[in-house]
Formats: C-alpha cells, sequence, structure tokens
C-alpha cells in the first residue's frame, strides 16, 4: 500500500494499493500487443497525438501544478513552469520526430544500404519525485514517438502525478496501453525487468538505485540508461561579472528548494573576489521569500519530507564536526530546511564529497583558476559544471578538463529539449533529450541491399 502526504502541512492525502501480480502481468501483456500495432503507425500520426499532450498540459498546467504541490512540497510558480516545459518537450518531438527517425542513406559496395531506425519495443521508466512532470515527459516523448510503448515506475510519493500522467496520454488519444503507470513494489520492478516483454529500462535517480537497476539490466541483458545525482562544481573566477550573474548563481543552489541533481552543489570561488562573493551571495539567500507553496509569491518551501531533510541535515552536521562552519542558515522544522551556506567546506567533509539533495550551498576558497578546476574536477561525480568568467574563450579551452556530460559558462546547468542530457562516472550513462535521446531505444538496423 503507498500513502501520500504533504511535506509543507504534513497532512496524509491518499491511500493507493498495488496491483498484484496478476495485473502486473496483464499490463506487460496490453503493452507488448499495443507496440505491435503502435510500432506500425505512420510517425506524423503518432506526432499529432503528442502534439495534443502538449496543449492538454497547457490547459491543465494550474491543476497539474497545485498537484505537484500538494504531494511534493512544489512552489505554485515553479510547478506551472515546469508543466510548460513538458509541453515544450512534446512539441520539439512532434515537429523533429520524423526527420530524427529518417532513414540514414549510406554509401557502399551495394546498389543500396542505409539505416533503419526500429523501436525496440516495451520501456520501462523508473522515475523520481523532484520534476514529477518533467521527468516523465522528457522519457516518455522520444520514446513514444520512436514507435515504442511505455511503462511508468514512479516514485511512490508522487503517485497521483503518475495517474494523472497515464489519464493525460490516453485523453489526448493514445490507444490504450501506449503508456501505462505501474503501481508496483520494488520486487515487482525486479520481475518486470527481468520479463521478456521489457526491452530496456530508463531510471533516474539516485546512485545507489543505479547501481541496483544496472545490475538487473545487465543480468537479463537489456539496455539501460541511467541518470543519477551530482555533486555540480561552480566555478566562481576573479574576472567573473557578480552583478550580473548573482541571481543565477543563487538559483542554481536553491531552485526546488535544492532538490535538482543539476544544481550547483560546490561553490569554488577563487580567494580575490571570494568576500564580496560571499557578501552579495548571502544577500541574495536572503531575499528569496519562504513560505507556503501555493502562495505565488513563494520562491522556496518545504523540501519533499522530513526524511529528506532529516538527511540533509545529518551531512551538514557532519562536515561541521569536520571543520565547516556555519554562514547563514542551518534550522530546520520538520520538511522544511532553511536555504543555508557554509564555508570552510574541505576535500574530506560530506559537503565536497557527497550529493546533498537540499537547499545547502558548500563554498571553498581556492587561490587561483587552476586549484578552481582542479577541485571541480575532484569528484566520483560526472553531471555537469559550470564557471563565471569574463574570459569565455578561455574557459572554452578548458572544457577537456572536466569529464561531465555538460559545461556551462556564465549559466546555470539545466535541460533544454534541443540539447543532449546525462552524465558521466557514478552520474550513469547514456543521454536523454535531443536527437541522441530518442536514439536510446531504438534498433539501428544496417539494411544491405544487392539487386
Amino acid at each position: 500500500m503507498i500513502t501520500t502526504k504533504n511535506p509543507y502541512t504534513q497532512k496524509e492525502l491518499k491511500t493507493y494499493h498495488l496491483i498484484s501480480d496478476k495485473e502486473l502481468n496483464q499490463k506487460l501483456e496490453l503493452a507488448d500487443e499495443q507496440f505491435r500495432s503502435w510500432k506500425s503507425l505512420q510517425i506524423k500520426d503518432r506526432t499529432k497525438l503528442l502534439s495534443k499532450v502538449a496543449e492538454l498540459l497547457i490547459e491543465r498546467k494550474e491543476t497539474y501544478a497545485k498537484l505537484m504541490t500538494d504531494e511534493m512540497g512544489k512552489p505554485i510558480t515553479q510547478g506551472i513552469a515546469e508543466i510548460e516545459k513538458c509541453a515544450w518537450v512534446c512539441d520539439f518531438y512532434a515537429k523533429n520526430a520524423e526527420d530524427f527517425l529518417a532513414d540514414q542513406l549510406i554509401e557502399a559496395d551495394t546498389d543500396e544500404s542505409f539505416i533503419s531506425y526500429d523501436p525496440l519495443g516495451v520501456i520501462l521508466a523508473i522515475m523520481p519525485w523532484n520534476y514529477p512532470f518533467w521527468q516523465v515527459m522528457r522519457f516518455a516523448a522520444p520514446t513514444l514517438m520512436a514507435g515504442n510503448t511505455a511503462l511508468l515506475k514512479h516514485a511512490s510519493s508522487t503517485t497521483q502525478c503518475a495517474i494523472e500522467i497515464e489519464k493525460l496520454f490516453l485523453d489526448a488519444g493514445f490507444p490504450e496501453g501506449c503508456f501505462q503507470t505501474l503501481l508496483v513494489s520494488h520486487q515487482q520492478i525486479k520481475d518486470i525487468i527481468g520479463n521478456d516483454i521489457v526491452k530496456a529500462v530508463s531510471l533516474t535517480g539516485s546512485e545507489a538505485a543505479g547501481r541496483t537497476i544496472a545490475e538487473i539490466a545487465g543480468k537479463n541483458l537489456k539496455k539501460a540508461v541511467l541518470e543519477l545525482g551530482g555533486n555540480n562544481a561552480c566555478m566562481v573566477l576573479k574576472d567573473a561579472d557578480l552583478d550580473k550573474y548573482m541571481d543565477t548563481m543563487a538559483w542554481a543552489r536553491m531552485q526546488n528548494a535544492g532538490q535538482s541533481c543539476i544544481a550547483a552543489k560546490r561553490f569554488i570561488v577563487v580567494e580575490d573576489i571570494y568576500d564580496e562573493f560571499l557578501s552579495k551571495f548571502k544577500s541574495k539567500v536572503e531575499s528569496y521569500i519562504v513560505g507556503n507553496p501555493t502562495d505565488a509569491k513563494t520562491e522556496i518551501s518545504s523540501m519533499a519530507s522530513t526524511k529528506l531533510a532529516e538527511e540533509v541535515e545529518m551531512q551538514v552536521q557532519k562536515s561541521l564536526d569536520k571543520g565547516a562552519t556555519v554562514c547563514y542558515g542551518y534550522q530546520r522544522d520538520q520538511a522544511f530546511y532553511q536555504p543555508t551556506i557554509i564555508e570552510n567546506v574541505t576535500k574530506d567533509m560530506p559537503l565536497f564529497r557527497e550529493e546533498v539533495f537540499g537547499p545547502v550551498a558548500a563554498l571553498i576558497k581556492v587561490k587561483d583558476e587552476d586549484e578552481a578546476y582542479q577541485l571541480a574536477s575532484d569528484t566520483k561525480f560526472g553531471l555537469g559544471s559550470m564557471v563565471f568568467t569574463a574570459d569565455v574563450d578561455k574557459a572554452k579551452r578548458r572544457i577537456e578538463q572536466l569529464a561531465d556530460g555538460a559545461f556551462f559558462i556564465n549559466e546555470l546547468v539545466k535541460s533544454d529539449p534541443r540539447l543532449p542530457f546525462g552524465g558521466t562516472k557514478a552520474s550513469g550513462y547514456g543521454r536523454e533529450l535531443s536527437k541522441e535521446g530518442i536514439m536510446e531505444f531504438v534498433n539501428v538496423k544496417t539494411v544491405y541491399v544487392k539487386k
């Protein structure tokens, strides 16, 4: 059984029953049966349905945003922005899927040869609570347009979001079985991946979850795309324009109450500019409107659960025990964790080594640019990094020094339907979004013809 809870009010919302193994098998068989006809539907007909999904998302954005606010505490205006971004990714693939999937002609020693991009079949998505609609839609849009059918195992805390997403696709005209939400246990997930009907799995989640799913997928020789945790560095060099970019730098950490894999978690600041940075950064963090997530003025509210806030509190305390100091914040009330700035963070502390999934900015002072890049790359994660500097050309020459999936200059790391998204090392493998994303769950088939 699943019981959801509003993290801001601490009130229980609703209780749901998990499906039985028999019901699960019926849903798997339905997905497989629907795949046989869905894959044969012309891409232009699939894209018409996806365009309808985009329309419905915009029509229902306030309703869906309120649902996210209730289930995981997202401020209402940020929820609306999330739904608008979901519509964007649907529009993007509706417009580009046909070109992305077109046969690619190749000259070879033959009368005709080309690459055909064929769908794999039924794909399982295991998705997190922090962006309950966006994480799902950025998987579903390219996967369905490629001709696959999709199964969703969402985070239990956002169960109603998961149910509404399935209803969204049905309301848009997608055939029953194209996209299904599964209310299942962890043991059932293992069985789903092992089932011959399921051809691949996509996970967005923690490093620990990624290792578990990768092991199960590997054992069953199934393709996997893993978008896992991050410990993104934000380097602030001595020539950075603090007045121009301070809003961006602070929001890079505090957006979504810090509950973002691509948030700036380590601020590595050159000593020449450190004091000025700290003063302006603290002023910006202090200015955020904190409160009820249903209030349109609220910028930061509670975290998604008390347990998550307690985990962040523990990581901070362990770092304080090793010598870090509190500059601002460090107060918790159940699921609410005050936006916090911690100084004197060193390499042996959890705030440097681990992913901290909450509104805590770890500050590290370095002597120069070389040390900044050295510390930025000193991590087991590889999701993204950012640097703020006036010398863009020099920054571009140092791209290869960071083995991350993304490198942002004078901007916070973010996802964009037009650009590939994913990580390296403990941040996972595979790519979402752009053309690369739609290619993850297709069979790249060589066709060779002699006449």
